[in-house]
Formats: structure tokens, C-alpha cells, sequence
């Protein structure tokens, strides 16, 4: 008879629960439709690594639901795995929903093992259901919840299906069944380093002195405090004399031993009918990666991107916002209204003039920018939604190895199309210190993020084929070039290019408007408030003679160097601040004729290879440190402005006409 406190009704009442999984098997999907609106996004203590929380109205009682980031095994490779780990080791009494991917069960249970080892109470969903039918998996949920003792519930996250089960169903959870036949000696050793562990831990501390014996580093500043420094050198002694008893890695040996427990479960539940492997969805995720083939795939993706983007982001909704709300409702009513009941020069001038916070501002932020954010932050969901990104490191990897790089560093790059600061931040999955700090790189001085790169393409969509193509070939071989360059003259050495791909999926509608709507709400609070500062910041400028003084100060540069007119000074000033605030000025400058087409394409290489914004500035000082920081500062901008000259002069010498 099961003991009292482990009945379900002893647990009907939980404080939080845990969302557990490996990389990308759709816990964050299961997050929101468990929380909905319910969430706070924080930073874990000591770490860059962001964990998601919120009130899980969908669950009995309510509790807390922690999104853990995804982790493979809980011997921690990565800052995330480390975090997932520690989560699980501070939150001993909360249940766990596993995620899993149904196709890939022998990685799902890899995990399930290790739980069921830290006595964690647990639920298990298989999620991916109609992706597993697609490629003829068939994994018999009845007969694995028998052999683990624990709810098993078949899902597909995206399509709603088999969530409702989740809430019905976590009372009924338990420590999954499934012991591992360690030999003898690592059964003895556990227990010894068990006993030294602190009696905090409860039934958890077999599954802990199991990591311990497996030489996990991670763990030894989270001991400290909770075990003595003779206990710790006791269990270093144990994990040595254990290994020198087995002759080889202890890591190993727990591996293995985990490894033919979860075989044994596959060949009771997994069965794959291979006539149904090869579909049409295979065929074409095999095509994107094609070393020729996926060539124009990606010529293709880059097409619809620049029409969805370029065209009618940038042309047609700029166009209906910011020539027709603004231009012939909004402005026309303030300006009228400001004119009315300002009683100060200086108050209108601030409100509606040349530096107006409503004028420039707004208009800039709300009529130019936004709509072509909007649109690139939708056709970005897709990308993402349907799996192509992997694919695309996998096209791009022999590209990149001429950098120095590989082509998981794809990742960061594309990322940085979105937002340079997160993509910064995401350098982290790069192994090596050379790799993160080239792609850092790489990432201020030509990769645009979604608000500069959609002002670009609206200016570019207005002139003919070879602006583009200038464009995007003096960024690419600029990138192409420095990355060269920096990966020969940085110490150390290149890692290897292993990635996992998922299959390519159709994309979620809902996924996508939720993601559109989340990047768009971070638009607004965090770019917005920005573009004032920066119209503030010229206003101050002008009103005070200190912008014409700037303006003759950088003429030599500007006008002379560049064959810009003096007013574009104004757009690099403001590039200070935000490089798409920047992009904007000069989009506007184009519109009033005060550019042709070298003049536009000079500026754009300028702008775009111009110092990252603030805040991917101290991103990278975070990152990579105060020094680096400002060394690719100092190198970033005389670069962007010798690139751009260059272009000038041999656009002109040849007579280009744009």
C-alpha cells in the first residue's frame, strides 16, 4: 500500500510547479496556455539566462509555473542546463511537468531517468504528436505510463490538443519507475557521498551524489556553505577511489547505465512504420539544406522578405500611416491644438517644430518605423515557427567557416535581425571565447536590427535593382572580411558544427501573432521612449547653437569624406542613441530629395556599419567586457566612415547612376 503522503490527494495542493523539457519541445507554447497573461520574465540570480514565470490559472490551485530553459541532462554543458539544474535542486517540493518530444522518446527519457533519481514528482507530456504521425512514430502512452507509474498525456501544444488532461491529471503525479542498474560499485559510492550530503536535500540526495561522482564542476560553489570543506574533500576522495576502481570515467559508466534503462523502455513502447519515413515535409526540410539546392531556397526566403517587408511594410503601410494618420490627421490636429493653447515659442517649437517630440518623434517611431517593424517581426514568426532557421546554419556553414566561424553562429546573426542586444546575448550557445567574441563583432559593426534594416529596405524598395545589390555587397564582404580578418588575429580555435534540426513544420498562426504582439509591446516600451531622448537630445542641440556647431565640425567628414549634405550629420549624431533612429532621419532626408541615389546608398553602408545602439553597447560590455566593448567601438566607427568614403569616391569615379 502506497504511503499516505504520496497519494494524490496529499499533493492536490501545489505552490509551483516546474516546466521541464529539452531544447525546443514546445514548453513555452504549454507555458502560455497554462498562464496565459500571468507572467514575470527575470533574469535568474547570478546569471544573463532569463526565466519565465507565471500564475498557472489553468492548474488546481493556481500555482506558480516555472519555465525552466531547456536542458538535455541535469550534468549541466551550459549556463541554461546549470540554471534548470539549481531550479530543480531550490524548488525540492515542486511537481514537475516534463515535456517531450514524441518523435525523439530516447532523449525524453534520458531525462525522465534523471528526475525519477532526484525523487521529483512528476507528470510526463509527449508533445509533437502530429509531427511523430508525419514520420510513422507511434509511442504507446498507455503501456509507458504502466512502466514508469506516472500520468503520461499525448499532446500536440500548438493545436490545444491534450492540454486539458494536464490539470485534470497533476494530482496523479509521481516519481517515475524506472531504476538504473549501476554496478555495484557505483551503487556503494552513491550512498557514501549521499550520507555527506545536507539532510535539506531529502530523497534527493542519491540523484545529487550521483551527479557528483559524474565530476559535475557546477556543483561545487552550490555545496559550499551546505558541506563542510572536509566533507567536500571526502567526496572527491570517494569519486577518485571510485574511479580507480572502474578503470575509466565514472561519468561514463552512470551514462551508459542510464542509456540501457531507456532502451529498455523503447523497445517496449516506440515503434516507427519506416514505410511512412520520407514524406513530402522530409523531402522539402532535406531540399533547404541541400549544399546546392538550398542556395536558392534562401535566395527565395530573402525575396519574399524584401516584398513582405520592403514593399508593402515599408511602402504601402508607411505610406497609409505615415503620409495619411499622420500627415493629414494626427500632425495637422496637434500643430492646431499646440498653436491654440501653447502659451511659449519654446513649448511649441518642443511639441510640433522641426525637433518636435510629436512631429519627429512619434511619427518617426509610430508612421515610419512601426510598420515596417510589424511586418518583419510577422515574417521573422514564420522563420522561426516553421524550423527553417536551423536549416539556414546549415546552408550558410561553409560560408561561415571561411570566417573562422561555423554555421551554428547563423543562429546570433539572424537573431540580430530582430534585436542586436538579445542576439549579443545569445552569442553564449557559441563553445568558445573566440567564436563569441567575433560574432560579437560582427553583430555591432553590419547586421541591422528589425527597426534600422526596415527603414533601409524602404528606402531601397524606392530605387532600382543595383542599389540593393551594392548595398548588400558592401555589408557582406565587409562582414565577410572583418570576420576573416578577426578570426586569424584572435587566439584560439574554432569548435565544431554539431546542431540538431527539427523537422520543418507549418507555422502556427497563433504562435505567430503572439510572438509579433510580444516584440511589438517590446518595441513600444523600449524604442519608443528612446526616440524621444533623441529628439529631445536635438531639440537641446539646436535650440542652444550647438547642432549647427556639430554640423561644421563634421562637414569635412560628412560633406567632403561622405558627399552627404550637412543636415545628414544629424542622422549619425542620433545614430549615437539608436542606429534605426538614425536610418529614420535619413529615410526622410531621401523623401525631401535632399539624397540621390549615391548620396542614399553611402549613407545606408554608413549607417548600417555605424556603432550598435546603447543598449547592445552595454550588452557587450556585460558580454564580453568593458575593454573589448570599446575596442570594437573605436574600430566600428573611423571603419564605417573610410568604407563609406571609399564607396563614394568609386561610385562617383564610375558615374553610377542610382
Amino acid at each position: 500500500m502506497p504511503d499516505a503522503a504520496d497519494s494524490p490527494a496529499a499533493h492536490s495542493t501545489v505552490l509551483s510547479v516546474l516546466l521541464v523539457g529539452n531544447p525546443n519541445v514546445g514548453k513555452s507554447v504549454i507555458f502560455g496556455a497554462l498562464t496565459r497573461r500571468y507572467v514575470n520574465v527575470s533574469n535568474y540570480p547570478g546569471t544573463t539566462v532569463e526565466v519565465t514565470r507565471g500564475t498557472a490559472a489553468h492548474l488546481p490551485g493556481r500555482p506558480q509555473l516555472i519555465d525552466t530553459p531547456g536542458t538535455n541532462s541535469l550534468t549541466p554543458q551550459s549556463e541554461d542546463e546549470q540554471v534548470t539544474r539549481d531550479l530543480l535542486l531550490a524548488e525540492p517540493t515542486a511537481l514537475v511537468i516534463q515535456v517531450g518530444d514524441t518523435k525523439n522518446l530516447r532523449r525524453t527519457l534520458y531525462l525522465t531517468v534523471q528526475l525519477a533519481e532526484l525523487k521529483r514528482r512528476q507528470v510526463l507530456v509527449l508533445n509533437l504528436q502530429d509531427e511523430a504521425r508525419d514520420l510513422g512514430v507511434r509511442v504507446e502512452s498507455g503501456e509507458l505510463a504502466n512502466l514508469l507509474r506516472i500520468p503520461v498525456i499525448p499532446a500536440t501544444a500548438t493545436r490545444g490538443t491534450g492540454l486539458e488532461a494536464i490539470g485534470r491529471r497533476l494530482a496523479e503525479a509521481a516519481v517515475a519507475s524506472c531504476e538504473v542498474a549501476y554496478p555495484a560499485s557505483v551503487e556503494r559510492a552513491a550512498a557514501e557521498v549521499a550520507a555527506l550530503l545536507p539532510k535539506e536535500l531529502g530523497d534527493q540526495r542519491y540523484g545529487v551524489a550521483l551527479m557528483l561522482l559524474a565530476g559535475d564542476p557546477s556543483l561545487a560553489s552550490w555545496l559550499r556553505g551546505r558541506v563542510s570543506e572536509e566533507g567536500l574533500l571526502a567526496i572527491g576522495r570517494r569519486r577518485a577511489a571510485l574511479e580507480a576502481e572502474l578503470g575509466t570515467r565514472a561519468a561514463s559508466v552512470i551514462s551508459r547505465a542510464r542509456h540501457r534503462c531507456v532502451a529498455r523502455l523503447l523497445r517496449q513502447v516506440f515503434h516507427q512504420d519506416r514505410a511512412v519515413a520520407g514524406s513530402l515535409r522530409d523531402r522539402l526540410g532535406a531540399l533547404t539544406m541541400h549544399p546546392l539546392w538550398g542556395v536558392p531556397v534562401l535566395l527565395l526566403v530573402l525575396f519574399l522578405a524584401y516584398g513582405f517587408v520592403g514593399v508593402f511594410g515599408a511602402g504601402t503601410l508607411v505610406g497609409l500611416v505615415e503620409d495619411g494618420l499622420f500627415g493629414e490627421v494626427i500632425n495637422p490636429w496637434v500643430i492646431s491644438l499646440v498653436d491654440r493653447l501653447a502659451p511659449w515659442q519654446w513649448l511649441r517649437q518642443l511639441l510640433v517644430g522641426p525637433y518636435g517630440v510629436v512631429t519627429m518623434a512619434i511619427t518617426y517611431a509610430i508612421g515610419i518605423v512601426l510598420p515596417v517593424v510589424g511586418t518583419f517581426f510577422i515574417f521573422f514568426g514564420v522563420l522561426e515557427d516553421s524550423g527553417y532557421l536551423p536549416r539556414l546554419a546549415v546552408v550558410i556553414n561553409r560560408v561561415f567557416r571561411g570566417m573562422g566561424l561555423n554555421g551554428k553562429a547563423v543562429l546570433p546573426m539572424v537573431l540580430g535581425l530582430g534585436c542586436d542586444t538579445m542576439a549579443t546575448l545569445t552569442t553564449r550557445i557559441l563553445p568558445t571565447r573566440k567564436e563569441r567574441v567575433v560574432v560579437t563583432l560582427l553583430l555591432a559593426l553590419g547586421v541591422p536590427c528589425s527597426a534600422q534594416l526596415g527603414v533601409i529596405l524602404a528606402i531601397l524598395a524606392a530605387m532600382s535593382p543595383l542599389g540593393t545589390f551594392i548595398w548588400g555587397g558592401v555589408v557582406m564582404a565587409t562582414l565577410f572580411g572583418v570576420g576573416w580578418a578577426a578570426a586569424r588575429l584572435l587566439p584560439g580555435r574554432s569548435s565544431d558544427f554539431l546542431l540538431e534540426v527539427p523537422p520543418l513544420r507549418t507555422p502556427s498562426l497563433a504562435n505567430i501573432l503572439i510572438k509579433t504582439a510580444a516584440r511589438t509591446e517590446w518595441y513600444l516600451k523600449e524604442a519608443v521612449p528612446l526616440f524621444i531622448l533623441g529628439t529631445l537630445l536635438l531639440f537641446v542641440l539646436d535650440a542652444s547653437g550647438a547642432l549647427p556647431a556639430i554640423e561644421r565640425a563634421a562637414r569635412p567628414v560628412v560633406v567632403h569624406l561622405l558627399g552627404l549634405p550637412a543636415k545628414a550629420a544629424d542622422a549619425f549624431l542620433i545614430g549615437f542613441l539608436r542606429r534605426d533612429y538614425g536610418a529614420a532621419g535619413l529615410f526622410v532626408l531621401r523623401q525631401d530629395g535632399q539624397l540621390d541615389g549615391v548620396q542614399a546608398i553611402v549613407s545606408l553602408v554608413v549607417i548600417t556599419l555605424f556603432v550598435p545602439c546603447i543598449a547592445n553597447f552595454f550588452m557587450m560590455i556585460k558580454e564580453r567586457g568593458a575593454k573589448t566593448a570599446l575596442a570594437m567601438v573605436a574600430f566600428i566607427v573611423p571603419f564605417a566612415f573610410l568604407v563609406g568614403g571609399l564607396l563614394n569616391f568609386i561610385l562617383r569615379a564610375l558615374k553610377v547612376a542610382l
